[in-house]
């Protein structure tokens, strides 16, 4: 399962943001300035960092549960697929990043659905039902390449998940399968953010013309209500650069 948002989701990153970093202008510059700063890391540096970590599966199948992932962001190409196979598998991705002033929500893209013990949908046996189709994310997971804080607050540029966490560390690999890593983890993670560029432009667009804001204080009402079963939420997904409006209803509903 992924991480952003972790990533991995970022694939999608479970956290509060602030109001100010909830200005979709500054999160749309950070995403610009990040994409530009990916472009430019070197990939004999990503290939060293690879063959040095020397990752290699075990098929313990632990990403794909909740224990130690939170949910699998999906990009455009992903979802197309995932709908062919089963689109109630499909839903909303978590952490909506704004609510503007009528109560409305707006979120970066769809995610996979998950089990009730927070395992995937398509999670069976310790084995990936779709293997041959599964998302990008899975694809190159625990391999990412982008900006993040290590414990001491520094920031830079961070490339695997989860080490000593899972997996089989400091095994040989060949060059040609260090770069190929490399290479694929790169078209994912410029994917990833050429999408939360367009989310971010969209949603800023959509706002200007509708006279719409951030406000985050309906934001936390709302949300709060949501979790109680008090009402529903209006959903304003983003997908194949536009908005698809989805309405979730109330937990006492479900």
């Amino acid at each position: 399962m992924g991480l952003k948002q972790s990533r991995l989701a970022n694939s999608f990153i479970k956290k509060v943001i602030n109001v100010k970093k909830n200005n979709i202008e500054t999160r749309l510059a950070d995403a610009r300035e990040e994409l530009a700063g990916l472009k430019k890391f070197p990939d004999p540096e990503f290939v060293g960092i690879i063959r040095e970590l020397g990752f290699r599966c075990e098929l313990c199948a632990r990403c794909c549960t909740k224990d130690f992932n939170d949910h699998v962001f999906l990009l455009d190409a992903d979802l197309a697929v995932l709908r062919e196979i089963n689109p109630d598998f499909i839903s909303p991705a978590p952490y909506y990043e704004f609510c503007d002033q009528k109560g409305r929500f707006y979120v970066s893209g769809y995610a996979l659905k998950t089990n009730p013990d927070g395992s995937c949908v398509f999670l069976k046996n310790k084995r990936c039902k779709i293997y041959e189709n599964r998302p990008s994310i899975c694809r190159v997971y625990p391999y990412m390449l982008h900006q993040e804080a290590d414990d001491s607050g520094k920031v830079d540029w961070r490339q695997i998940s989860g080490l000593n966490e899972h997996g089989c560390y400091n095994s040989e690999l060949e060059d040609s399968e260090c770069e190929a890593i490399a290479r694929e983890t790169r078209v994912y993670e410029e994917a990833y953010l050429t999408h939360m560029i367009g989310f971010f432009e969209t949603v800023e667009a959509h706002f200007r013309k509708n006279h719409l804001k951030h406000v985050q204080s309906i934001y936390d009402r709302k949300m709060r209500e949501f979790l109680k079963g008090e009402c529903g939420l209006e959903v304003f997904v983003y997908c194949k650069g536009k908005f698809e409006k989805q309405k979730l209803r109330p937990k006492s509903e479900i």
